[in-house]
């Protein structure tokens, strides 16, 4: 697993693939079939223009009694909603919602930092980080020759913990969920409902060499895992009519 130095800004509507190609050619790597591409969100988000000038959101009602409860802007917290299928809490400092993709996070993953877009500027999440994760695999594919798979990570804060961890919220080319029910433990009893989230634990890892936002590391290149087969973010979230605690 390693990390490109150096890799550039990204500026608004500025096309991914290029930069991650030449980004790898400026420090002597190449990628080979089976690695798995891991970017970040910001640049993904970024690189599809998905900024929103704070000084043009027209403000309801509902968000600002929403903001007043929760002490942020109420701009912020209009786009929040109109992100979001449902909040699942609301007090000071805190709005967690459901994105409408199904990730449940503070904010709906809506950023500010590191933007070099001024204080006006918000960010979005990528519209849809499965087809962007699927458009960057055939890229490659194109223009490399390389059969790799691609993970869109963003960083989470997590219900019982603290601090933030990389997860994945787009993916092609990789098994998302390995499901191991029904095989044998190592005492031969029949596993009932061990599921792992292969994804989430390569983006964890991941998030280990790309550091806090400001040590400007959004790719790395995850070498020697064996992913074989397909899955998408979407196989991660919890069906609604599952979920205990919403």
């Amino acid at each position: 697993m390693f990390a490109p130095r150096a890799f550039p800004l990204v500026r608004p509507g500025e096309p991914l693939l290029p930069l991650i190609l030449n980004n790898l050619r400026e420090n002597n790597l190449a990628l080979h079939d089976n690695d798995i591409v891991v970017v970040t969100q910001k640049i993904v988000s970024k690189s599809e223009n998905r900024y929103v000038a704070l000084d043009n959101v027209e403000v309801s009602a509902n968000a600002r009694t929403i903001a007043a409860t929760c002490n942020k802007d109420e701009r912020i917290v209009e786009m929040i909603l109109r992100e979001s299928g449902r909040i699942v809490r609301c007090a000071r400092d805190v709005l967690i919602v459901r994105h409408r993709l199904g990730y449940v996070s503070a904010n709906a993953g809506i950023d500010r930092s590191n933007i070099d877009a001024g204080e006006s500027q918000i960010l979005l999440l990528p519209e849809n980080p499965d087809r962007s994760a699927a458009e960057l695999r055939r890229g490659i594919r194109a223009v490399c020759g390389a059969s790799v798979g691609v993970l869109i990570v963003d960083s989470f804060g997590r219900p019982w913990r603290l601090g933030t961890c990389g997860v994945c919220i787009g993916s092609a080319g990789i098994v998302t969920l390995n499901d191991y029910r029904g095989q044998p433990d190592l005492a031969g009893r029949s596993l009932e409902v061990t599921e792992v989230a292969q994804a989430d634990e390569i983006a964890a890892a991941a998030s280990v060499l790309m550091g806090p936002s400001i040590q400007g590391a959004p790719v790395v290149i995850v070498r020697g895992i064996d992913f074989g087969g397909d899955g998408t973010a979407a196989d991660l979230i919890r069906p609604v009519d599952q979920d205990k605690f919403l």
